[in-house]
């Protein structure tokens, strides 16, 4: 205990720690074909989507995205992390999904397009982390109470 730090820089020697490889490091994740595996979620959908490099094909539970979302605004939500990251029309994309209702499915899809596009190039983790399409939207339905006609609504009260 004689030998006395100080510094930060002692510190960190002291204790065997460098600062040049806290932070993390960012590796491409591919399959055996080439392609980057994501899972996005939104409320109950739960999105299983594949990126490779294509002719920008996106194939939602084997159909064409715009016949699958037949709303403009649900197209636009599933493309956005693409368009954020200025890949448009460079990546096939292939997504099965299920659960929840259209706009959970879009949000899902939209997550796992985003995770997967980090896992195929890495250095794209920053402008989709700053656009906030890797973060997991964690508002699902409130479950119902006992004692409750719904989650919070109260059964009619009644003086007589």
């Amino acid at each position: 205990m004689s030998d006395t730090v100080q510094s930060l820089e002692d510190l960190g020697s002291a204790v065997g720690v460098e600062a040049e490889d806290s932070a993390p490091v960012h590796v491409q994740k591919l399959d055996a074909h080439g392609r980057a595996y994501a899972t996005g979620k939104r409320k109950d959908a739960v999105a299983r989507v594949w990126v490779k490099p294509g002719s920008g094909k996106i194939i939602v539970n084997k159909k064409e995205y715009n016949v699958y979302f037949g709303r403009p605004v649900l197209q636009m939500v599933m493309k956005q992390p693409i368009i954020a990251a200025d890949r448009d029309g460079q990546f096939d994309i292939v997504c099965t999904v299920a659960g929840g209702g259209l706009s959970g499915q879009a949000g899902a899809i939209r997550h796992g397009i985003a995770k997967a596009l980090t896992y195929y190039e890495p250095e794209l983790r920053g402008v989709l982390k700053k656009g906030g399409f890797l973060t997991r939207d964690s508002r699902v339905v409130e479950r119902k109470k006992y004692g409750r006609a719904k989650a919070r609504r109260s059964f009619q009260f009644s003086k007589r």
